[in-house]
C-alpha cells in the first residue's frame, strides 16, 4: 500500500506539472528560465517553501534540533525578516531592471568581469556544497526510513549511492526538460502535501509520548527537556545567542536576497505585487515552519533517549517509529517531491546562469535563444551528474550535515552578498572595488575557517590534554573559545570587505553616477500592504524569541 500510494501522489505531481505547463514556450528564454514571467503569488510561495524546505533542511535541521534543542529556529524564524526586507526594498530594485539573474543585475553596476566571478562562485557553490547537501540528506532519510540496507541486503554506503543516484536523474528530468515554470508547479503541489505531512509526524510522535494525547505529549516534552526549549545559545552550540545579531542576518539576506536559486522564482512573477505578496506569504509560513523542522528533533531526543549513532538520522527514525504504515507511502512522496524540488530548482539557476552569462558572453556572442536554452539545459545536465558524484563523500561532516552546508557556505555568500549591497547603496564606487571584494572575501574566509581555525583549535585541544582536561562539556568550550564562530568570522569579513569597497570608491570613483535603467516589460506597481504585513510578522518573530 505504502508503495502504490507514493507512485500514486509522484505521478500525479508529474503529469499536474506538465498539464500546467503545456502552453508555455520553452524554446524562449523568458519561457525556459523564468516561466515566460506569468508566475502568481501563491505558486511563487509554494516554490520558494519548497526551494528552501527539503531534506538537509528537515533532516539536517532535526538533527542539530536533537543534540541541541529549539535554539536551532533561528535558521528558519530569522528568515522571515530577511524575506521581508527583501520583498519591500531589494525586489522593487531588482524587477525595475527586468533582469533574470542576479549576476546581471551586478553587471549592469559594476562590468562584465564582476558578473563573471559571481556566477562562478554561484555555480562552484552550488555542485560543491548545495546540490550535494540535497541529495545526500534525502537519501539518508530514505534509506533509514524505508531500511534499504536491510531490504536489499547492502551496506548503508551502498544504500545511499544508489538513493543518491535515483533522485539525482529524476530531478535532472524535471529540470532540465521542464523549464522553471514546470519545476514551480510540482513545487505548489508539493508544498501543500509537504506542510501536512510535515505536520503529521510531530502530532503522531506527541501522540506517543502522551499515550494518545497531542496535549499531555506536549507538556511532557517541556517538562522533562527544559533545556531543549532554550532559544539562547551557548559559546559552545551550533548558534551561539550573539550570532543572531552579526553574521545570522548576513546569511539570510544572502539566502533570500542574493541567491539566484531562491530568486528565480519571484524573478517570474507577472509583476512586481505578486512577487512581494508571494515573498511575505513565505516568510508567515517560514516563521510557523519550526514546528516541521526543529520540534520533530526534539521529540526524538525524548523517544530514543538521547541514543542515536548519527543525530542526522533522528527524524527518518521518528518518521519510521510513529507515521502509521498507511501514511508511510504519502509522506515518502512528498518528501521525495521536497528533495527533487531543491534538486531542479539548483539545476534550472544553474543552467539559467550558465546559459545568460557565461554562454553568450564567451562562447557564442550571437546564440539565438533557443540555443541559449539548449547550453544551459547541457550544462545543467553536468552539473547534476558532478553534484551526484560528490554527495556520497559528505556522508561523514564533522558537526552534523546542517552546521557543515552552513560554515562551507561562507566561502561565496558573503562575497556575493557585499558586491549586491555596494552596488545597491553605491552609485560612485568602480569595478575594480567589486572584484577585489569578491576575491579578497573568498580567499580571506577560506584561509580563517580552513586553515588558522583548525590549527588554533588543534593547539588549544592539545594544551587542554596536556592539562589533563578530558571532561567532553569543558573541552567543548575549550574548542568553541579557541576561534571565532563561523557566523562572527562571517560579520567581521562582511564589514572589512565593504570597508575595502568603500575606501578604492572614495579614491577611484567612477566618473559619473550609476543610473538603473528601467524597464517597461514588467509592472512594478508595488504591493500597497507589503510594508504593514511585513511589520506583523516581523513582531511575531520577536515574540518567539521572548518566549524563549
Amino acid at each position: 500500500m505504502g508503495i502504490i500510494s507514493f507512485i500514486g501522489f509522484t505521478l500525479l505531481v508529474a503529469v499536474y506539472a506538465w498539464w500546467k505547463t503545456k502552453g508555455t514556450n520553452e524554446n524562449s528564454a523568458d519561457g525556459y528560465f523564468l516561466g515566460g514571467r506569468s508566475l502568481g503569488a501563491i505558486t511563487i510561495a509554494g516554490s520558494l517553501l519548497l526551494t528552501n524546505l527539503s531534506a538537509e533542511q528537515i533532516v539536517g535541521l532535526n538533527g542539530q534540533a536533537f543534540s541541541e534543542g529549539v535554539l536551532v529556529m533561528a535558521w528558519e524564524t530569522l528568515a522571515a525578516i530577511a524575506m521581508i526586507i527583501t520583498a519591500i526594498w531589494l525586489l522593487p530594485s531588482y524587477m525595475r531592471g527586468g533582469i533574470t539573474t542576479i549576476p546581471e543585475y551586478v553587471e549592469k553596476r559594476f562590468d562584465q568581469q564582476t558578473k563573471s566571478i559571481l556566477t562562478i562562485l554561484f555555480l562552484s557553490g552550488y555542485v560543491i556544497v548545495l546540490l550535494p547537501s540535497v541529495l545526500y540528506s534525502g537519501s539518508l532519510a530514505f534509506s533509514t526510513m524505508f531500511d534499504i540496507p536491510a531490504m536489499l541486503g547492502i551496506s548503508q554506503q551502498a544504500s545511499i549511492w544508489i538513493c543518491v543516484w535515483t533522485i539525482g536523474l529524476i530531478g535532472m528530468v524535471y529540470a532540465i526538460f521542464g523549464g522553471l515554470k514546470a519545476v514551480a508547479v510540482s513545487d505548489l503541489v508539493n508544498a501543500v502535501g509537504l506542510l501536512i505531512g510535515g505536520m503529521l509526524i510531530p502530532i503522531f510522535g506527541l501522540m506517543a509520548i502522551g499515550d494518545g494525547s497531542v496535549a499531555e505529549g506536549l507538556n511532557t516534552l517541556w517538562t522533562d527537556n527544559p533545556d531543549k526549549f532554550v532559544a539562547a545559545g551557548e559559546a559552545d552550540a551550533s548558534i551561539p545567542f550573539g550570532t543572531i545579531f552579526t553574521g545570522m542576518m548576513l546569511v539570510q539576506m544572502f539566502y533570500w536576497g542574493t541567491n539566484q536559486a531562491i530568486l528565480q522564482r519571484v524573478f517570474g512573477a507577472r509583476s512586481l505585487k505578486e512577487g512581494q505578496q508571494g515573498m511575505i506569504l513565505a516568510a508567515l509560513v517560514k516563521f510557523l515552519i519550526p514546528v516541521i523542522v526543529v520540534l520533530p528533533g526534539i521529540i526524538a531526543w525524548h523517544l530514543f533517549d538521547g541514543n542515536l549513532e548519527n543525530p542526522d538520522q533522528a527524524y527518518p527514525s521518528l518518521v519510521k517509529e510513529v507515521l502509521p504504515a498507511s501514511f508511510v507511502g504519502f509522506f515518502a512522496a512528498v518528501l521525495f517531491g521536497a528533495v527533487l524540488s531543491s534538486f531542479n530548482s539548483v539545476l534550472n539557476s544553474s543552467a539559467t546562469l550558465f546559459g545568460f552569462d557565461l554562454y553568450k558572453q564567451y562562447f557564442k556572442k550571437d546564440a539565438s535563444e533557443k540555443q541559449i536554452v539548449k547550453a544551459g539545459k547541457i550544462f545543467g545536465i553536468i552539473l547534476g551528474v558532478l553534484g551526484m558524484l560528490v554527495a556520497p563523500l559528505i556522508a561523514n561532516a564533522p558537526d552534523g550535515l546542517f552546521a557543515w552546508l552552513q560554515e562551507a557556505n561562507g566561502c561565496y555568500s558573503i562575497p556575493i552578498l557585499t558586491v549586491v549591497v555596494i552596488g545597491f547603496f553605491t552609485k560612485r564606487v568602480p569595478a575594480i572595488a567589486a572584484k577585489i571584494g569578491v576575491i579578497s572575501g573568498v580567499v580571506l574566509y577560506s584561509i580563517s575557517q580552513f586553515a588558522i581555525k583548525p590549527m588554533m583549535v588543534s593547539s588549544a585541544l592539545k594544551d587542554a590534554a596536556a592539562s589533563g582536561i578530558t571532561d567532553e562539556k569543558a573541552l567543548s568550550l575549550i574548542e568553541a573559545e579557541a576561534y571565532p564562530h563561523f557566523l562572527h568570522v562571517m560579520a567581521i569579513l562582511f564589514v572589512l570587505n565593504i570597508s575595502i569597497m568603500l575606501i578604492i570608491g572614495k579614491l577611484y570613483p567612477r566618473a559619473t553616477d550609476y543610473v538603473q535603467k528601467i524597464t517597461e516589460d514588467i509592472n512594478i506597481t508595488p504591493w500597497k500592504y507589503a510594508f504593514i504585513t511585513g511589520v506583523i510578522i516581523s513582531i511575531m518573530v520577536v515574540s518567539t524569541y521572548l518566549i524563549f
